[in-house]
């Protein structure tokens, strides 16, 4: 049963596009899917999370990762009443914008950008399925409703102006009141990304040996979850007990979210979606206390894994690769694909340029942006990455 303050499929604020209706999905069912089937949702396959894409075929990547951010959301929402097909394809899009090699290419970008009105992963995703999913007749995009859209924009909470240029330049055609809050919905889709990430950036450390199974069972949020484990089965394999106390992890923190959801829902007592809104302050969060030791986490990886000597390395190469195919292709758009020609050719000044290459490096894959550089540039890098 759904709850008064869902989104309902029936209230949606349509599409920048009007269509017809379909007998079978839902409006939101229809995003999902479109989103599913988007070209930039199947390149995800090959884009990094934290270990550049061929490092290994047992790291996350961003499918996998947003595959499993899905899963979490749709359980949350099932269990507050919330709306599940509008939770998923939130999920399923928020992370569309990133470009290759994780962070470290998105750091690269907007460094790279800084002269041309900077570079945001959340306005890109925005870029993405309004203008350069190219493949319906009628319009540019996906043509998503209002409600999926304004999720991607704002599912990690009001965005403040000045807006970056990908998303301002939708937002004045399309209205998103990016000043509030998101739906619980894509509250809901913020915080699955949150756990998802949290969990299986420590299944991935440990594969890596970056650090050890022994310091995880120090960490505060962990210690618990370890001797839990310990308790009711002492001796167990290596691998099994870390699998069990990482897996009992999750579940401490998909708990925690619908204990404190559940409190601020009824705090708030919201007669509608709206009323989630205009609420001034995140309904779908976690309690002080794991917020807490989160952040002992967040920084044991920060040093342990996200700057972990071997992939500050691999940074050092990877942001040459995108530094190297930017300066290239913004001095010779004629290298270019086909597709691309023509924006080229409507484009004004360098601004204009820029954005249009930092499209289509945005675009690529880990291995695409690896081949490309040692097509065009050469060097040798690509054999050292």
């Amino acid at each position: 049963m759904q709850a008064i303050f869902a989104a309902r499929p029936d209230e949606s604020r349509g599409r920048l596009y009007p269509e017809e209706g379909s007998a079978h999905r839902s409006c939101f069912q229809r995003d999902r899917d479109r989103i599913i089937h988007a070209s930039a949702f199947r390149r995800l396959k090959h884009k990094t999370q934290v270990f550049v894409e061929h490092e290994g075929d047992y790291f996350r990547t961003r499918l996998t990762h947003s595959i499993e951010v899905a899963q979490v959301a749709r359980t949350i929402a099932g269990v507050l009443g919330l709306n599940s097909e509008l939770t998923e394809a939130v999920a399923l899009a928020h992370d569309l914008g990133h470009p290759p090699f994780g962070h470290t290419g998105e750091d690269a970008l907007e460094r790279l950008m800084t002269p041309y009105g900077g570079f945001d992963h959340n306005a890109q995703a925005i870029r993405i399925v309004t203008s350069l999913e190219r493949h319906y007749a009628e319009f540019d995009g996906l043509n998503l409703t209002w409600e999926t859209l304004e999720g991607i924009a704002k599912h990690n909470g009001p965005v403040e102006a000045p807006y970056p240029y990908a998303l301002a330049d939708y937002n004045a055609r399309h209205d998103l009141e990016l000043h509030t809050h998101a739906s619980a919905e894509a509250q809901v889709a913020a915080l699955s990304d949150d756990i998802a990430y949290n969990h299986h950036d420590l299944h991935d450390g440990l594969r890596a040996e970056l650090f050890s199974t022994d310091e995880l069972a120090e960490l505060p949020i962990l210690r618990d979850c370890f001797a839990r484990v310990d308790t009711l089965y002492p001796g167990l394999n290596y691998y099994r007990r870390r699998h069990e106390a990482l897996r009992r992890f999750f579940g401490v923190l998909v708990e925690d979210v619908l204990e404190e959801a559940r409190g601020a829902l009824a705090q708030l007592d919201p007669q509608s979606a709206q009323d989630v809104r205009m609420a001034g302050h995140p309904i779908i969060r976690f309690s002080p206390r794991i917020w807490e030791e989160l952040q002992v986490l967040r920084d044991f990886l920060f040093h342990r894994m996200y700057r972990a000597e071997e992939v500050v390395v691999m940074r050092q190469k990877v942001s040459q690769v995108v530094d190297d195919l930017f300066a290239l292709f913004l001095r010779r758009t004629e290298l270019l694909p086909k597709q691309w020609r023509k924006d080229v050719e409507d484009a004004t000044n360098e601004t204009a340029l820029a954005r249009i290459v930092l499209d289509y490096i945005a675009g690529m894959t880990d291995r695409f942006a690896i081949q490309e550089h040692e097509r065009l540039v050469g060097g040798g890098l690509a054999a050292a990455i």
